[in-house]
């Protein structure tokens, strides 16, 4: 037991002995070790250098394809400093715990309308002993629906789809979920209605009814898991899921997802699609000091995917998208007023311990004229865009 100076000048004189210092030291350690004995550290780091050839424009332009970023424009990136803080829910019929995830970064995740900022999840978790079990997320959590997630090293490709650029990437609110059976789990719950993406802006802000201020968004999913008994589609899933946003500006969004096996162990597919509804009385948010715009301003996106595991290490990524936003307006995301197409190929292969490390090449398509790279303000706005796209990048993530 080390003691400091001020103890052991107390003990010299009398006033305390080493073994009452050394009792209150451990009934000081001993509490501290018990809370923290569940918790756990977790998180990665990162980074990425990308090389668009014919550039979409100078660093920062606001027109790069949806799913990418403007600040990774022919750079070097920071793209995430993910820091995990975990207390899980253990066996017992009323388990408490909680979850704090903290990230900074190119792209990172913020709490809902507040902007970005370095919150990505903070709940607490509740397990209340109903049926199977309840298990219920109350504060900021990641979206409940989408193929891909906000865990960088956990989506297939180093860049974001663009059906993922229109979907909510965080809730605030209370989300259960159930397990009805190995088959058969299902989520509900009720969030705030603002909702941001990383190429999106936040839902309004209702200003003039109060029962508009108080109204909430709706979300649930269900997830369907083949079971053993179905040969080599075991192990298949399908995700449906909606977010219902009662505000009359608000969004509705409708997802579906299918990851299914084939006969070769080593390759899997996919498929999702994604619908973004605004059933806008006030027209889009770039018109709303303007004439009023009656149309429902909708977006979808089908996407399809593929993976082959070649060895423990190697495996290459396909992603193809074909996207309609022409009602979308800005609100949306910038280059993709239109329709058009997305293919990603990403070489991945884990040569360090803990690494991810991927290579990719993007390729990005406009249907109507030249929407990636038009600089809309500064000196040299009104330069005109390109109709295509391209993208080179490497990406190296650290977990711990």
């Amino acid at each position: 037991m080390k003691f400091n100076k001020w103890t052991l000048g107390l003990a010299a004189i009398g006033a305390v002995s080493l073994a009452s210092a050394a009792r209150a030291d451990e009934a000081k350690i001993i509490p501290l070790q018990t809370t923290l004995s569940n918790t756990t550290l977790s998180g990665y780091v990162d980074t990425a250098v990308q090389y668009n050839p014919g550039n979409v424009g100078p660093v920062g332009t606001s027109h790069a394809p949806a799913g990418t970023f403007p600040a990774q424009v022919d750079s070097f990136a920071l793209n995430d400093v993910d820091i995990a803080i975990d207390h899980p829910l253990d066996s017992t019929p009323w388990s408490a715990g909680y979850h704090i995830d903290l990230n900074a970064g190119t792209e990172a995740v913020g709490v809902p309308g507040f902007g970005y900022s370095l919150v990505r999840q903070a709940y607490v978790a509740l397990s209340t002993p109903v049926g199977n079990g309840i298990q219920w997320k109350m504060g900021v959590q990641d979206d409940i629906i989408g193929y891909e997630g906000n865990t960088d090293s956990a989506n297939p490709n180093y860049t974001r789809s663009v059906g993922y650029s229109i979907e909510p990437t965080t809730l605030l609110g209370l989300v259960g979920t159930y397990q009805i059976n190995s088959i058969i789990t299902v989520q509900g719950g009720i969030t705030e209605n603002y909702t941001t993406t990383l190429v999106d802006v936040p839902e309004p802000v209702a200003s003039t009814a109060p029962a508009e201020v108080s109204s909430k968004t709706l979300a649930g999913a269900v997830a369907l898991t083949a079971p053993d008994s179905w040969g080599w589609v075991k192990g298949a899933t399908l995700n449906l899921g909606v977010l219902l946003n009662p505000y009359k500006d608000g969004a509705d969004n409708y997802y579906a997802g299918l990851t299914l096996p084939t006969p070769s162990s080593a390759l899997k597919v996919g498929a999702s699609f994604d619908l973004r509804s605004v059933a806008n009385g006030n027209g889009n948010v770039a018109n709303a000091n303007g004439p009023k715009n009656p149309q429902n301003d909708s977006g979808w996106v089908v996407g399809l995917y593929g993976n082959y595991q070649a060895t423990d290490k190697l495996s290459f990524n396909l992603r193809g998208e074909y996207f309609d936003l022409s009602g979308a307006g800005s609100p949306y995301v910038a280059p993709a007023n239109g329709k058009g197409e997305e293919f990603t190929a990403t070489l991945q292969y884990n040569l360090w311990a803990n690494v991810t490390s991927r290579a990719e090449f993007r390729w990005d398509h406009s249907d109507q004229g030249d929407a990636f790279g038009y600089i809309s303000s500064g000196p040299k706005a009104g330069d005109a865009g390109t109709g295509n796209s391209y993208i080179l990048a490497l990406n190296v993530i650290y977990s711990f």
